[in-house]
């Protein structure tokens, strides 16, 4: 799925997302929001610490490719396409990553759908949420082939406060062959962070009005009723737009 730019056919899709999350507004990290440390819904990890994904194993195999500004999770010629709209700080989206977001992973490492994720830094206003140095980490991950599982332990690991990037560091040292010289150089230099601002810019170019958020041939997916918050939900309403179940 394309991301849509300017233009009549991007502002209807526009509308189409910002009244899907404007609907469920109470369960999501919304960009009008006054940026603050330790916003969003998830309890967030102690400083400094670290938790991994229950599906590690499985997200190790994930290849993973950037895309313009986006990273492309799975196989290329997966029949079906999912755009994740996250950033890397809001708690909601944590809660997504921890439920429906591994159902996605799933079905990714089984061949039915490849996920492209759009990573936020809205929250990182003024830098006070350290969204800007996760998507920095986040994108030299794609590097070292190590993207899906640093991605899931970054946000199981998401902070009370801010993204440091001793705390990044830390987590991509329970991802096996992720740390070396050179992504952590690219964490210590924010090689990436100029990519970081055009992920931005696409995020904000979707119309969306906050995150989490999930897009299926341009609509949004599992937005009601708090679906992209449990597992089984969520799952249901990928079926219900033909991905997963008897999918292939």
């Amino acid at each position: 799925m394309e991301i849509r730019r300017a233009g009549r056919a991007g502002h209807a899709v526009g509308a189409v997302v910002a009244a899907a999350l404007l609907a469920g507004a109470a369960a999501g990290c919304g960009t009008g929001e006054e940026p603050r440390a330790g916003s969003g819904a998830g309890a967030g990890a102690g400083a400094g610490e670290v938790r991994t994904s229950p599906i590690a194993g499985r997200l190790a195999e994930l290849p993973a490719r950037v895309d313009g500004a986006k990273v492309v999770v799975g196989d290329p010629a997966a029949p079906r396409t999912a755009q994740v709209l996250v950033d890397p700080r809001c708690g909601y989206c944590a809660r997504f990553e921890g439920a429906g977001g591994e159902v996605l992973l799933e079905l990714a490492a089984e061949g039915k759908v490849k996920v492209e994720y759009l990573l936020a830094s809205f929250l990182d206003r003024g830098g006070v949420s350290g969204s800007v140095r996760a998507v920095n980490a986040l994108r030299a991950s794609v590097e070292a082939g190590k993207f899906a599982e640093f991605q899931a332990a970054v946000f199981a690991s998401q902070p009370k406060a801010k993204f440091t990037d001793g705390h990044l560091l830390a987590i991509a040292a329970e991802v096996p062959g992720l740390r070396g010289e050179a992504f952590d150089r690219a964490v210590a230099e924010q090689t990436y962070k100029g990519w970081a601002g055009e992920a931005e810019k696409a995020f904000e170019a979707t119309g969306a009005q906050g995150t989490p958020m999930v897009l299926v041939d341009g609509r949004p997916v599992g937005s009601k009723g708090g679906a992209m918050f449990d597992a089984a939900a969520f799952a249901r309403a990928l079926e219900a737009v033909g991905i997963g179940g008897g999918a292939a």
